[in-house]
């Protein structure tokens, strides 16, 4: 019988920091994803999302996250695509981790989006996925450039952001929610302005997933 790896390759990919686990999620992973969701992320008056996700009913939460996985999956292709990781510490679902290019065979360029359950937050956990992700892109990927932003009311984004050497690239206005403005800071970082952390990213399956994404894998350690 086929695998579900064999049918979706980046199934296989795992990145293990000194504190937590990040694969993409599967369908297995839905319930503990909605449940982390419905548990708290941000506080009600302050939207860090550029789609208010966050705000839909309790009761419509769980499909629309399924809906929003089973959709980020299918469109992924070679020219667009959007690796969502599920992170687990100590066995727990705790949040996710986004890393997606466009047109990455000539940009060489990929964005980043996360989010954590409040009771993880305030533990560097934030710190060290979005580490870990551009570690991955730069070092097995072969990724040049990557490229962030967050609402300039969001201190807790922002510092992790500036503690990894990202550089500001611009304020611009966007209409997160109906009716209001949020003014968003764009950043970039770079291979050489990468503040890398102290420990060594383990990677297990990026060739395969690499493949799939049609690029071209550097690192050759899994």
């Amino acid at each position: 019988m086929i695998s579900e790896a064999e049918l979706w390759p980046p199934f296989e990919l795992q990145l293990a920091t000194p504190r937590l686990l990040m694969r993409p999620i599967r369908d297995a992973d839905i319930p503990a994803m909605v449940h982390a969701a419905l548990s708290g992320i941000h506080p009600v008056n302050a939207m860090p999302f550029s789609y208010p996700w966050t705000e839909a009913p309790a009761d419509e939460l769980p499909a629309n996250t399924a809906r929003h996985v089973w959709r980020t999956r299918t469109e992924m292709t070679k020219d667009s695509w959007t690796l969502q990781l599920g992170i687990w510490h100590d066995d727990e679902f705790i949040g996710c981790q986004d890393l997606g290019a466009k047109d990455f065979k000539t940009l060489k360029t990929v964005v980043t989006g996360s989010w954590l359950r409040q009771s993880a937050q305030g533990h560097g956990f934030g710190k060290e996925m979005r580490a870990a992700v551009l570690s991955y892109a730069f070092d097995w990927l072969g990724a040049e450039v990557a490229e962030t932003d967050a609402a300039v009311w969001n201190a807790a984004s922002l510092g992790v952001s500036k503690s990894l050497g990202y550089e500001p690239n611009g304020v611009f206005r966007h209409s997160w929610k109906p009716d209001e403005v949020t003014d968003v800071q764009q950043l970039r970082l770079t291979t050489t302005s990468f503040k890398r952390p102290d420990w060594t990213l383990s990677v297990i399956a990026s060739e395969a997933t690499a493949a799939h994404l049609g690029i071209v894998h550097v690192n050759t350690e899994d």
